[in-house]
């Protein structure tokens, strides 16, 4: 594993650099986006990009909360996550939907590795400042680039599930938008793809919503305070912010369902909503 290499890239067999971009995107969004996409992330391996996937699954754990009958509850958003809550956390995302997303890439003729962030510690976390409350739920405080670096160069998308570790080998359950832009921010990389159920950030426009093809980071504090950015776009552009900074120019937010939206978007097509950090 080379770990002297430039970050944000990776040696190809002729010894060019190929760029890698990370890509965010919920379990339960994956799981319901056609085959295309799926030879979408393919062509872009083969031609030489390297898709960096991180993963969410909410939905899939309050499913099989409720199947368990375990209680789950929410605090400001973020799973309240006991040790049980913890142990069901882990047993979907790094088990069942992490394996889906590598067999559904894999079935079209996409090389894909599947790990979480325990393995390797390659999401180091630290408990959140309202722990008390809140459980087992993690902030990142690095991200093993090299790791992430060596999977690419062995010609496999990594795809990562959001699970978090600290030193002793406590685990914790980590906001997927989080994880996402901390490995994004980690690696260096200058995009990173948030692929959503919606065509990017709306705004009402002379009585009509809107896409807005671009927006600053004040520009979207002040829409979360007039409450035109809510719910669960509300994290989403939370992490984007946390990450445009490095070598990270910006991020954007897309509909997985529009047709090969991911090589649209690398080709430099305007399309969803790019968040910019300003000069």
């Amino acid at each position: 594993m080379n770990s002297t290499m430039p970050t944000g890239s990776t040696a190809t067999e002729a010894g060019t650099e190929k760029q890698m971009f990370v890509m965010k995107c919920g379990g339960s969004t994956l799981a319901a986006l056609p085959e295309s996409f799926f030879a979408d992330l393919r062509d872009l391996q083969t031609s030489g990009n390297g898709p960096v996937i991180v993963h969410g699954g909410g939905p899939a754990i309050s499913d099989n909360l409720a199947k368990l009958g375990i209680e789950t509850e929410f605090v400001n958003g973020l799973r309240k996550t006991t040790e049980p809550v913890l142990d069901v956390v882990e047993m979907v995302l790094a088990g069942s939907i992490n394996k889906q997303i590598v067999r559904l890439i894999q079935r079209v003729g996409g090389q894909a590795l599947g790990v979480s962030g325990v393995d390797g510690g390659l999401i180091q976390a630290k408990p959140v400042a309202n722990h008390a409350e809140i459980g087992w739920v993690g902030d990142v405080t690095s991200v093993k680039a090299e790791i992430i670096q060596g999977i690419v160069n062995m010609g496999y998308m990594p795809v990562i599930a959001p699970v978090g570790v600290d030193a002793s080998g406590q685990r914790y359950n980590i906001n997927a938008d989080t994880a996402a832009g901390a490995v994004a921010s980690h690696l260096g990389v200058s995009r990173m793809i948030v692929v959503t159920d919606v065509p990017g950030i709306m705004k009402t426009i002379g009585g009509e919503k809107k896409v807005l093809p671009s927006v600053s980071v004040q520009e979207i504090e002040d829409m979360i305070q007039t409450g035109e950015i809510y719910g669960g776009m509300i994290p989403k552009v939370r992490a984007a912010i946390a990450c445009i900074h490095g070598e990270v120019r910006e991020v954007i937010i897309v509909d997985g369902s529009e047709p090969q939206i991911l090589s649209r978007v690398l080709g430099g097509e305007t399309i969803g909503t790019r968040i910019i950090r300003m000069q």
